[in-house]
């Protein structure tokens, strides 16, 4: 076994491309989140669809520009290529394993595929070390086939939903969130994306777009105290209206099968079906206020890991 940290990798491969590279696990639900971002997106596109073809704890990947997102099963699974079918894909994530307050990942990769894993990846910011089976994965390009083992921090996910922080005259509940999450910037959390959520606008009491806002965060366990204390407070400082709502999930989860997904853009909820709902799905509330705005704070969780349909009406797609 040969280890090497990112600046070996660097100094023995030269500089590459991978610039960023997170691995969010949630153990209860034996799921993970692979977060990662290339200089170009045609390297991203390429390894997406090779990785979903070989298989192994590959669910689904997403790309977003650059950027890919892999939603993968904890364990170690078989994969669909080695050096007697290369044809069948290039590149493959085996599998995804949690060792205390690190996450290993397990690759395979043949020819160019196999310089991915093998010297640009474990470049990337975000990864401790890269372990190689022996001198022979050291040795990328060709028909070679290479195998290692990238260490990286341990994050989960919290999903962030805020709503009713605005009035008829102050105010903006997206900016208010953008800034939320600039103010949120500390050791052991990264801010990963934010989505603007299109509720019912035909709900009588809102200000004009009946609009809520999710922040997603990966968060290193021992951060997330932290992070969701300081989401509060800055929030409740920085509101106009005696109503907001901020809602929270800690977890992995597509909520899409949830029927409030639908329901909070096409019907008129309660305080306390909202209230209801959230606790079913095991959203939590951080705000004291106890407002209304908590009816839309549940729709941002439940929608804000859902892509661009989030923004639309229900049932609108690009």
């Amino acid at each position: 076994m040969i280890t090497l940290i990112p600046d070996d990798v660097k100094k023995r491969f030269g500089p590459l491309f991978a610039q960023k590279f997170l691995v969010l696990v949630d153990e209860r639900a034996g799921v993970a989140e692979i977060h990662e971002q290339c200089r170009v997106r045609g390297t991203i596109e390429w390894d997406a669809m090779n990785r979903r073809r070989a298989g192994g704890a590959v669910v689904r990947c997403e790309i977003e520009g650059s950027s890919m997102t892999i939603h993968a099963k904890l364990g170690k699974f078989p994969v669909n290529f080695g050096s007697a079918a290369g044809d069948i894909g290039g590149q493959a994530l085996e599998g995804v394993e949690v060792a205390g307050d690190e996450v290993i990942t397990s690759w395979a990769g043949i020819a160019g595929a196999g310089i991915g894993v093998a010297a640009c990846l474990p470049q990337a910011p975000g990864v401790i070390r890269t372990e190689y089976p022996s001198d022979e994965d050291l040795k990328v390009g060709g028909a070679r086939t290479n195998h290692v083992r990238i260490v990286s921090p341990r994050y989960e996910k919290i999903c962030i939903g805020i709503d009713d922080t605005d009035t008829k005259t102050d105010g903006a509940t997206w900016v208010m969130a953008l800034k939320c999450a600039e103010a949120c910037r500390m050791e052991g959390v990264e801010f990963l994306n934010m989505r603007l959520v299109q509720l019912n606008p035909a709900v009588p009491h809102k200000t004009t777009n009946c609009v809520s806002t999710s922040l997603n965060f990966a968060v290193k366990p021992a951060r997330i105290p932290v992070l969701l204390e300081s989401v509060r407070a800055f929030v409740e400082k920085n509101t106009f209206s005696r109503e907001t709502g901020i809602a929270c999930y800690h977890g992995i989860r597509d909520f899409s099968d949830a029927p409030v997904a639908k329901w909070i853009k096409t019907e008129i909820l309660s305080m306390d079906e909202a209230e209801r709902e959230a606790e079913t799905l095991g959203i939590e509330y951080l705000d004291r206020t106890g407002g209304k705005g908590r009816i839309g704070a549940l729709g941002a969780v439940v929608w804000g890991n859902r892509g661009t349909e989030a923004a639309g009406l229900y049932g609108e797609h690009l």
